[in-house]
């Protein structure tokens, strides 16, 4: 007498499976939509990078005086981006304002404030700070 082998998974090892997965993604959406989110916001100091070296060169040559220097002293580019509605300066401060991104984050601002060395007349640094935006979504600098 022979037994017969068994040719596929049970009904209940089938459900066991289809469970694991569904508890996989339920934890995975939303980690990877917030991922989604931080990744737009990070295209936001992208598109602030160029503005940077404007208002540095502005500052440099224009008699290092930060409170001069506004969006139109900067020369930068202000046009709206899928992901930004609004790109301005003022005191070589550059501030854009996040849109199309989600809840959490849409209409907050990313701000750079240089750190200006007077006595040679060059921006060394900038601070990038956030408003309005949850810090989840924050690049790490600007939190």
């Amino acid at each position: 007498m022979q037994t017969k082998k068994q040719a596929g998974f049970t009904l209940i090892e089938l459900m066991i499976v289809v469970a694991i997965v569904g508890i996989l993604a339920a934890v995975a959406i939303p980690a990877y939509q917030d991922y989604i989110k931080r990744s737009k916001v990070s295209e936001l100091l992208g598109a602030m990078a160029a503005c940077k070296t404007s208002v540095s060169e502005t500052y440099s040559s224009n008699g290092n005086n930060l409170g001069s220097i506004d969006t139109a002293a900067s020369g930068c580019n202000t046009t709206a981006t899928q992901y930004m509605s609004q790109l301005a300066v003022s005191s070589g401060v550059i501030t854009v304002t996040a849109t199309n991104i989600g809840t959490g984050v849409d209409n907050g601002t990313l701000s750079l404030t240089p750190t200006e060395d007077t006595t040679n007349g060059i921006v060394t640094d900038w601070t990038c700070s956030s408003s309005n935006i949850g810090t989840q979504y924050v690049p790490s600098n600007c939190r």
